[in-house]
């Protein structure tokens, strides 16, 4: 199991799935494709906050079109056989930045610019489901490309000012605007053609429109920083699926510079960021039929859980505080754990309950 965060807040829905969560799902936001950590709550001091005085609104209008001109250069629409999605341009070499989903199997891109009609090629870099993220590389890169600038995700706060940049629907070079409604959360997406169904954690909530095609663009902060990657939208359950106004999520932009670095310079992801317990396990089904735990199915050598104990057939019932009934529940559970920080891990060998202090480790690849 990729031993790493899973959701406590909403789950995502991609194309073709379909799950409730209390009147909403979450859709994927690409368009033609069928650990909370801690965020601090330090202020971007963002430029051109509306001011009381009858100049607010004009100053605010201006920041937005600055914004606009500094960051949509950045943003391109990419193609796949599958369908489209955006991407953000992350350096002068070429290297485009995208969601995972958008990518999907493909190996080969068409790339629009913002600032042109003219389509590029673009090969697969790599690609690190288990974050959604991917980086694909233009074959001949222009000159006078434009890298985004990638804020500081501690300093992103509730109610700051943002922009979603991106192609929705297929309108290349959109914007909506919104605010950071909430940071921290760890939303989940279900299996589908395009996703393995992955848990991100440390997601930005806005009230941005984020819709079908606005995957991989750029949500942006008003000192023209790009402060996450676009990456899913809420639908409403029971207003027939339509879109659920004002809940979008986007990558935060330390997890996406961080993983991007990696697959540009390696190919791979070796640090992730993310905790991890070092098995592979399923849910454990007990005489009844119904879920009572984790099993583990193997250990990774010389990993956490084996470090301090764990064999495979142990049923993991708890972690920590929280009680483990399937294998979502435990990687949720790790969904608010660090790398390197210890926990409780209660499991059932032989009939018998045990606990093990368990040192956790980080995902790779």
């Amino acid at each position: 199991m990729p031993a790493g965060p899973r959701p406590t807040g909403p789950r995502l829905l991609l194309p073709g799935a379909a799950l409730a969560v209390a009147g909403l799902l979450v859709s994927g936001c690409t368009s033609g494709s069928s650990s909370s950590s801690t965020v601090s709550n330090a202020s971007a001091s963002p430029t051109g906050s509306a001011v009381p005085g009858s100049n607010g609104g004009v100053q605010l209008q201006e920041d937005y079109q600055r914004v606009i001109g500094n960051v949509l250069p950045s943003v391109v629409q990419i193609t796949t056989p599958s369908g489209l999605g955006s991407g953000i341009v992350y350096d002068t070499k070429g290297n485009i930045v995208t969601n995972a989903h958008v990518v999907g199997a493909a190996q080969t891109f068409a790339v629009s610019l913002a600032n042109s009609t003219k389509t590029l090629d673009a090969t697969l870099v790599a690609s690190y489901p288990d974050s959604d993220l991917a980086v694909i590389r233009l074959t001949n890169p222009p000159s006078g490309l434009r890298p985004a600038a990638f804020g500081d995700s501690a300093k992103v706060d509730v109610g700051q000012i943002t922009l979603a940049m991106g192609s929705p629907l297929g309108l290349s070079s959109s914007v909506t605007q919104g605010i950071v409604s909430a940071i921290g959360r760890t939303v989940t997406e279900p299996r589908s053609p395009q996703s393995p169904g992955v848990t991100i954690g440390n997601m930005v909530q806005t009230s941005a429109a984020i819709n079908p095609g606005n995957s991989g663009g750029a949500l942006v902060n008003l000192n023209s920083q790009v402060i996450g990657i676009n990456t899913l939208g809420a639908v409403d359950q029971e207003a027939n699926g339509s879109a659920a106004p004002g809940i979008g999520f986007a990558i935060p932009a330390s997890t996406v510079t961080s993983i991007a670095d990696q697959l540009i310079k390696q190919g791979k992801v070796t640090n992730s960021g993310r905790a991890a317990l070092g098995i592979t396990a399923r849910t454990y089904f007990n005489s009844s039929f119904q879920p009572a735990g984790a099993v583990v199915v193997s250990t990774t050598a010389g990993g956490p859980a084996a470090t301090a104990g764990l064999q495979p057939g142990d049923v993991i019932i708890k972690l920590g505080d929280t009680q483990i009934n399937t294998l979502n529940a435990l990687t949720t559970a790790l969904a608010s754990l660090q790398p390197e920080s210890k926990v409780g891990v209660t499991f059932v060998r032989d009939g018998q309950s045990r606990t093990a202090d368990v040192t956790l480790g980080t995902l790779g690849s």
